[in-house]
C-alpha cells in the first residue's frame, strides 16, 4: 500500500432516507467523474469502490495536507449539485423526496452522517475490499452473479487487472 500520513479508510455514504438516486448510471457517471477529478488532482488514492442503487462504499486514502471533513464534504456538495442539476433538468421522478426544509438548502442528497472507518491492518483492508465487491450480489440486491459482472464497480479491476475506471490504484502498487 502506498504510505502517507492518512491510513486508508473504508467510505460509505448513503442517499437521504435510502432513497435510490444512484440508481440510474448518469447519475452513477457524476460520482465516477467526480472521484476521477479528486484523483488526478491528487487528492486521494482510490483502491475500490462500489456504485448502489442508494449508496456507495470506496476504499480511499487522502494524501498528505488534505482535510478528511473537508474532502469529503467538498466531493458531496459537489455531486449534489450535479445530480440535482440533472435531476431538475430531466424533471426526475425522486425530485420531490429530495426536497428538505432546511435553512442552508432546498434540496439534499445525501444523510449528512457518512460512515468512515481506518483501515489499520491489511487483514482489515481486505475483509472491506471482499465486502464492498459482493456487495451487489447480495440476495436484497442480486445485481451481478459474481462480483466481476457488475459494472459499478472495482472487482473487474481486481480480477483481470485492466478497468474502464482509469483512476483506481491496485492496492499492493
Amino acid at each position: 500500500m502506498i504510505c502517507f500520513d492518512h491510513l486508508p479508510q473504508f467510505v460509505t455514504v448513503t442517499n437521504l432516507n435510502w432513497l435510490p438516486v444512484l440508481e440510474y448510471d448518469y447519475h452513477k457517471e457524476i460520482l465516477i467523474e467526480a472521484l476521477r477529478k479528486r484523483c488526478l488532482e491528487e487528492q486521494v488514492t482510490i483502491y475500490a469502490f462500489v456504485i448502489m442503487p442508494n449508496h456507495f462504499h470506496a476504499i480511499w486514502q487522502l494524501h498528505d495536507g488534505i482535510i478528511k471533513a473537508n474532502f469529503q464534504r467538498d466531493l458531496l456538495k459537489f455531486t449534489s449539485r450535479s445530480l440535482l442539476n440533472f435531476m431538475k433538468m430531466n424533471d426526475h421522478s425522486l425530485l420531490h423526496k429530495l426536497k428538505v426544509k432546511a435553512a442552508d438548502r432546498n434540496y439534499q442528497v445525501w444523510e449528512r452522517n457518512s460512515l468512515s472507518v481506518d483501515l489499520f491492518s491489511e487483514n482489515v483492508f481486505l475483509q472491506k475490499l471482499d465486502y464492498l465487491h459482493n456487495n451487489p450480489l447480495q440476495p436484497k440486491w442480486q445485481l451481478a452473479t459474481v462480483p466481476e459482472a457488475y459494472r459499478w464497480s472495482s472487482a473487474s479491476f481486481y480480477e483481470t487487472d485492466k478497468s474502464e475506471f482509469d483512476f483506481l490504484t491496485h492496492y499492493r502498487k
